[in-house]
């Protein structure tokens, strides 16, 4: 194979629901890869594909050259997996749930502490602690330890941040990059755009769909269409409206404090411009940008609904 996990035309529904639809996905050994993409994207769907939980009803899946369905048992003991929902024993203690999953996999604590020793420190100290009574962080913590603690060679990781305070979402990240540095080839889901850019590719997926797959550096010059960023210290929100009634514009999109505007052609820029100053605001700002990951992401999805 020539990826170390492999996806070929996978789709799968649920009664009338379409929720992965001809995937085809590559990812590399060593790569920290992520999958980028909201609530209801296919993204567990896809994942629980990959680890062996479900059948695809079209399309194969190879995983280090092991078959998806024929060869899940082999697959199982190659990969980590931390579903999006914590999955731990709550009734039993932080040490006690290490110990099961470590016992599950043929192995101990002390034979494979150096794997784990990075994540496992932050909470150690509270070993004893009902893995019910920890935060957010601490139960992202464990769940990541159980994951690692048979030393897979594949870490498969569904939004592992969501609903995690953002001092932890950092911690997490960089507690990625340094199991990545240890030859583990990383596979990770997220909801949040930020942490594209922190991935070595990602792929946007949205309705089931990839809808682009590259580098976060390169992935949003691949726009087709001229951006614009829209400035204004009045309602933002009704001048949005103004925007997507009177200007010629693709895409208008609230962005924070700004608006991002999509041209279809750099010709529009004259007419669109004569149009926001005719609304004489003194406040207006109009200036061309550079987009973003979120601007492209938007834009693709603009034309999957389109096509």
């Amino acid at each position: 194979m020539k990826y170390l996990i492999q996806a070929e035309r996978l789709s799968k529904s649920f009664g009338q629901v379409r929720a992965i639809n001809n995937v085809r996905l590559g990812i590399e050994q060593g790569e920290l890869f992520g999958l980028i993409g909201p609530d209801g994207a296919g993204k567990t769907t896809l994942f629980r594909i990959l680890v062996t939980l479900l059948c695809p009803d079209e399309g194969e899946a190879w995983v280090n050259g092991y078959h998806s369905i024929r060869d899940s048992r082999k697959i199982r003991d190659l990969i980590g997996y931390m579903p999006g929902r914590f999955s731990l024993y709550q009734d039993l203690s932080v040490q006690e749930n290490l110990e099961f999953y470590a016992t599950v996999f043929g192995t101990t604590i002390h034979e494979n502490y150096d794997m784990i020793k990075e994540v496992y420190r932050h909470i150690e100290p509270f070993r004893d602690r009902l893995a019910g009574r920890l935060s957010g962080g601490m139960k992202q913590k464990l769940a990541l330890s159980c994951a690692l603690i048979h030393r897979p060679s594949i870490l498969i990781l569904d939004e592992p941040t969501t609903g995690v305070d953002a001092v932890s979402r950092k911690e997490f990240w960089e507690m990625l990059k340094h199991i990545q540095k240890e030859g583990i080839t990383i596979l990770v889901s997220t909801p949040y755009m930020d942490e594209a850019a922190r991935c070595d590719r990602i792929a946007l997926m949205q309705k089931g769909s990839i809808l682009g797959i590259d580098r976060p550096d390169k992935m949003p010059h691949s726009g087709r269409h001229p951006m614009y960023c829209l400035k204004s210290e009045n309602d933002l929100y009704n001048l949005l409206l103004k925007v997507r009634k009177q200007v010629p514009c693709k895409t208008a999109y609230l962005f924070g404090n700004e608006i991002h505007v999509t041209l279809e052609k750099e010709g529009d820029r004259k007419n669109a411009g004569s149009i926001i100053q005719s609304w004489n605001d003194p406040t207006l700002s109009w200036e061309p940008m550079h987009p973003g990951i979120e601007d492209y992401f938007m834009e693709l999805m603009v034309e999957s609904d389109d096509g």
